[in-house]
């Protein structure tokens, strides 16, 4: 009888816990609802699991509790109830993943006017890459990562001399536009992650993935990592500000080119390298 009035109480404790819990999603900033609306079905098909099947269980424990002269009845099978079980678990599994793989498709196909940008991550801050006036981003590698190289670009592509590097955690999107995020890390796996935009993806040593949002409401939000990265993992944080086209324009043209610090880098050696970035004449941005 205590066991059966245990099991309610938790049942009532979670769901008291969860309508008054302060703890909630952020606000949606991005296009990507379907994925709150996945979480959400998902957890209203958990929520009626649980609490039918804790209540049950706690019926049947003060029904079929002991009393002296009843004896329990032994049904080692029933094939009714098992498939009744079997069908209703099905329902409920496949009402789970059908939101989910919808969102999943709609996550992987990104659309053909999307922006690039490249996050880079490290051990523990974010850097970021957007390409120049070509629209491309031009080729990189690990193996050309120096100090006066971080993102590993190659010096010979012609792609590259005009990409945007933004060598600080914060990062200027425009809003309504998307935008294709292209995830590099130098060491070890990391994750993008803006709550407030849902979207998420790892950053894999070795590998390049990607994710693509389009943000939907100007303001500033925070990066974080949402992989445990190391012993600096909780101070690995970034700044997203999204704002207006003009905004974003002027930010942009703030951004020193590839070719503009490499110039810097070797002093006069590199004066006809940035010259080159400037005067699109030159053939460098296509």
């Amino acid at each position: 009888m205590v066991v059966a009035l245990v099991i309610a109480a938790l049942v009532l404790g979670s769901l008291l816990f969860h309508w008054l819990s302060p703890w909630w999603m952020t606000p949606l900033a991005s296009n990507w609802g379907s994925i709150d609306n996945a979480l959400i079905i998902t957890m209203w098909i958990c929520a009626v699991a649980f609490i039918a099947l804790n209540l049950f269980m706690a019926w049947l424990i003060w029904r079929y509790r002991h009393r002296p002269g009843n004896r329990a009845h032994y049904e080692p099978e029933n094939s009714r109830l098992e498939r009744r079980l079997t069908f209703w678990t099905a329902i409920g599994i496949a009402g789970m993943l059908a939101p989910g793989l919808i969102a999943w498709n709609q996550y992987v196909t990104v659309p053909a006017d999307a922006a690039v940008v490249e996050a880079n991550g490290e051990q523990w801050r974010w850097s970021f890459r957007l390409p120049g006036r070509d629209g491309v981003l031009g080729t990189a590698e690990p193996a050309r990562i120096t100090s006066d190289n971080a993102f590993g670009l190659n010096p010979k592509d012609p792609y590259g001399r005009d990409d945007l590097i933004v060598d600080t955690a914060e990062l200027h999107l425009p809003v309504n536009r998307p935008v294709k995020m292209v995830l590099r890390s130098k060491d070890v796996l990391h994750d993008f992650y803006v709550p407030e935009f849902r979207a998420k993806m790892d950053l894999v040593p070795g590998i390049v993935t990607y994710l693509w949002l389009t943000p939907t409401q100007t303001g500033t939000y925070d990066i974080l990592c949402a992989e445990l990265c190391g012993a600096g993992h909780h101070q690995m944080r970034g700044t997203v500000v999204v704002e207006d086209e003009a905004s974003y324009r002027k930010w942009l043209s703030e951004q020193m080119t590839f070719g503009q610090m490499a110039a810097e880098s070797r002093g006069g050696g590199g004066t006809r390298l940035a010259r080159a970035d400037a005067d699109p004449s030159k053939g460098v941005g296509r």
